[in-house]
């Protein structure tokens, strides 16, 4: 698991991990049931602080893309609510097409773009 912070961006580091996390999992190079490094493997691997993943494990917890164990760690788990995870995306995507809106953005170009990105992620299946 290839993981690796940008030090110069104004993103927190637990978002990008969390992020390339979540891009990992969607693209199949981290699996459902596959154990996480520990904390303390993760923050030595990329150069963070503990606590900093601890928050990253935390909040994948919360959304539902892994399970805590205290034996195991962190361990993949896709059992994420759908109606949830629908609602949080209508209300992230509001944003981002109002912007596009504003940009003079096509309803075409937004169509192609979303099924560009799914395609990337669900390896050209129609559904994931």
């Amino acid at each position: 698991m290839v993981l690796e912070i940008d030090f110069n961006s104004d993103e927190a580091y637990y978002v990008q991990l969390c992020n390339q996390i979540i891009v990992g999992i969607a693209t199949e190079r981290i699996r459902e049931g596959e154990v996480l490094p520990s904390v303390r493997q993760m923050a030595e691997a990329i150069g963070i602080n503990m606590h900093t993943v601890n928050k990253a494990y935390s909040v994948l917890r919360q959304e539902g893309f892994v399970k805590l164990d205290r034996r195991k760690g962190a361990i993949v788990s896709l059992d994420i609510d759908k109606i949830r995870m629908l609602e949080e995306m209508h209300r992230e995507l509001s944003v981002v097409l109002a912007r596009g809106v504003c940009k003079n953005v096509t309803r075409e170009e937004v169509h192609q773009l979303v099924d560009n990105i799914y395609q990337a992620f669900s390896g050209g299946q129609e559904d994931i």
